[in-house]
């Protein structure tokens, strides 16, 4: 039963200046307007920080700035260990350095990398790895003047004449088409808004790109656009505001494909490559919590489609008459394995599968008809299908990495069963992955379900409960976390800090049962899925309450405000990234990026027992008077995901009622920076090395004096 609406502070619309002395206490906003109220399902919603919500006016910008110098200056006495970290982590990266060409249509494409460089530099060499470069993009070009860049789409023509790609310069997530042309260096009068993904027609005459809405960013539309032309033609629209639409080619040239997606269905429509304008066709109608994609083979569709089941099969349907009456079955739906994609060769094909929390990569030879899957040597791991461009490669090039591995590519041949290596990243400064340990641990869910964590650690470690760990968790879409290499952990792991991540509900490690287990009315299990790995490690002694450090963003950060108003006596410190903390205001405006597509993620508030969950856990709705852990919250002001003002909202309801003087700073980069930080390689060290040094300060491993 839903807990009464606790009665909240009539607080400030206008802040007073936090104070700048981190000595002294922060007071909290004096109130100076009415608070918002939402009449809903016979509650009265009384929201006292509404007024965030208007960015670009003074008194908004006044507090966030005055909350920026209050963190800065609180962080003050860590500048020298801040220094120390940032050059510890950028002594581990090669920082000029070149990944491996991937061969394509005559040329071999690849990215690098210059010492003092914020970003990379796109080249290729035409015939072979030998022949001169050429630099097709520079984004550090580019990014001349500017304090945020991003490159969304990249395609070359098929003649590799002209590279269509979008930019955004804000990290409002909203990406400008431009069209170089490779032959002169100069950018053509070719150009579109708001472009969300991007195709060549195989003739190079004509793109199709997909569109988003001005307001809710919602990618709705597909134009058809030919080279030099004065307007662009509508292709397609989808008015179903749960939908998101994208362009994408078949591996071997032949169709372009047009998908429209929700959270739970999809639907594809296909048209041959060669010129774009022939008329589009539906492979299949679609049908309520029925998702598939799509490859081309030979006059063959090979879809992926979990139709019979929810972890999905693979089908065959003829390119002439695609419709369901017409599918085939070659790999049966299977409870315990989820198949998470394929890639079509001329002569095999490549599932990627999760089974146990861990991902495998199944090859199948046309030739003899012979299956089988990969072998990966450690306990925890990632691999991820690599660069393959060329539908008619004899091999596969894969990606592997573990939390002690950096990544490696290698190519792999079916026939042979043999892999080779192509590089492996270097990591400087010393690095020797024999002095850790990786480990595979389960935590009992409250209704029994294991939970799988992977640890890491250094060898010596003792086992007495008194190491500081840091434990990590998403737990949101059905996406699955990586048990992939950062370099950057071991400036804490070297300092004895426990770094785990746990796989819990609402992701997709386990297939999407795991993912139905912890959405929409079962959320609450991402939450106390967490809750049980923090309390495992307690128990296994790896940690103490006292020591143990909590970390998520986005969805992720929701998940941390949720767990925090659960247990705050369970964390010692909490970091919190653009977190998702406002549920009910948020899923009540449909005007909000991302609202209504995730009804289907969340709920949708306006039903009233899914109102009454979400609001049930909705960590801005759910402060209360009582002591909170030591937290830092950041956000960007120019997210386009979680808006900056509820992690705003948030931290100014926690000063008001939490009890408790543990510190509580909110970061908010006022400078152009999205959903992911800002853009540049170096200054993401920068503001990794300011989270570490609050982290190893708070859990008393660094002293600093002030």
């Amino acid at each position: 039963m839903l807990r009464p609406r606790l009665a909240f502070l009539a607080l400030a619309a206008l802040a007073t200046p936090l104070a700048a002395d981190p000595s002294a206490p922060l007071r909290a906003p004096v109130a100076k307007k009415e608070p918002h109220k939402i009449e809903i399902h016979g509650d009265t919603l009384v929201d006292d920080y509404y007024w965030m919500r208007n960015k670009g006016t003074p008194e908004v910008e006044s507090h966030l700035r005055a909350e920026l110098a209050y963190s800065d200056a609180f962080m003050k006495p860590t500048a020298a260990l801040q220094q120390k970290l940032y050059d510890e982590m950028l002594a581990r990266i090669q920082q000029t350095d070149t990944n491996v060409p991937a061969r394509d249509r005559g040329f071999f494409y690849y990215s690098r990398t210059e010492e003092g460089k914020q970003y990379p530099i796109h080249a290729r060499r035409k015939g072979s790895l030998d022949a001169p470069e050429e630099v097709i993009l520079d984004v550090n070009a580019l990014a001349e003047g500017k304090k945020f860049m991003s490159i969304g789409d990249m395609a070359v023509s098929p003649d590799g004449n002209l590279l269509a790609y979008t930019a955004d310069e804000t990290g409002f997530r909203q990406y400008t088409l431009h069209v170089k042309d490779l032959r002169t260096g100069q950018l053509g009068p070719d150009t579109a808004e708001r472009v969300t993904s991007v195709e060549w027609t195989e003739d190079g005459k004509t793109l199709l790109y997909a569109g988003e809405h001005p307001q809710t960013k919602r990618s709705y539309q597909v134009f058809r656009h030919a080279l030099a032309a004065a307007r662009d033609d509508l292709l397609y629209e989808d008015k179903d505001e749960r939908f998101n639409v994208g362009v994408w080619k078949s591996r071997d040239h032949k169709y372009l494909f047009v998908e429209s997606g929700s959270h739970t269905t999809s639907e594809v429509r296909y048209l041959p490559a060669y010129t774009g304008t022939a008329e589009m066709k539906v492979i299949a109608e679609r049908v309520p919590d029925q998702e598939y994609d799509v490859d081309h083979r030979d006059g063959t569709f090979w879809i992926r489609t979990n139709d019979q089941g929810r972890n999905f099969r693979l089908v065959t349907a003829p390119a002439s008459d695609p419709s369901r009456k017409n599918w085939k079955e070659v790999v049966p739906h299977r409870e315990d394995v989820m198949l998470s994609g394929h890639l079509m060769f001329k002569d095999f094909y490549v599932l990627f599968e999760r089974e146990g929390g861990w991902p495998q990569v199944r090859i199948t030879d046309f030739r003899n008809g012979q299956s089988h899957r990969m072998e990966f040597p450690e306990p925890a791991y990632q691999v991820n299908l690599s660069n393959n461009r060329e539908f008619d490669a004899p091999v596969v090039r894969i990606a592997y990495q573990s939390p002690i591995t950096s990544p490696s590519i290698y190519d792999y041949d079916p026939a042979t069963r043999q892999r080779k290596l192509l590089k492996q990243v270097a990591v400087l400064g010393g690095y020797d992955p024999s002095r850790y340990r990786v480990e595979v641990t389960k935590a009992p869910a409250p209704d029994g379900t294991p939970v799988p964590v992977w640890l890491l650690y250094r060898k010596d470690l003792k086992r007495d409960g008194t190491n500081p760990a840091l434990l990590y968790a998403y737990g949101s879409y059905g996406s699955s976390s990586s048990a992939g290499f950062n370099s950057n952990l071991f400036s804490l792991v070297d300092r004895g800090v426990v770094y785990a991540l746990a796989y819990i509900r609402g992701g997709g490690e386990l297939g999407k049962k795991w993912h139905d287990q912890g959405r929409m009315l079962n959320k609450k299990n991402t939450f106390t899925d967490f809750i049980a790995a923090a309390e495992h490690l307690i128990a296994q002694e790896y940690t103490s309450k006292d020591r143990l450090a909590i970390m998520g963003g986005s969805a992720g950060g929701l998940l941390m405000g949720a767990v925090t108003n659960m247990r705050p006596d369970l964390f010692k410190v909490v970091l919190a990234y653009v977190p998702f903390v406002d549920v009910i205001t948020t899923m009540l405006d449909e005007s909000v990026p991302l609202t209504v597509p995730e009804f289907e993620e969340w709920g949708n508030p306006k039903k009233e027992a899914e109102y009454r969950y979400m609001k049930s856990y909705s960590p801005y709705d759910n402060v209360v008077a009582k002591a909170y852990p030591i937290m830092l919250v950041k956000s960007s002001y120019n997210d386009s995901q979680v808006m900056y003002w509820e992690p705003a909202k948030y931290v100014a309801k926690l000063r008001a009622l939490k009890t408790d003087s543990n510190p509580l700073l909110f970061h908010i980069s006022m400078d152009p920076a999205g959903h992911g930080g800002k853009s540049g390689r170096y200054d993401r060290l920068h503001d990794s090395a300011y989270d570490y040094a609050f982290l190893l300060w708070q859990l008393g491993v660094e002293k600093v004096s002030r």
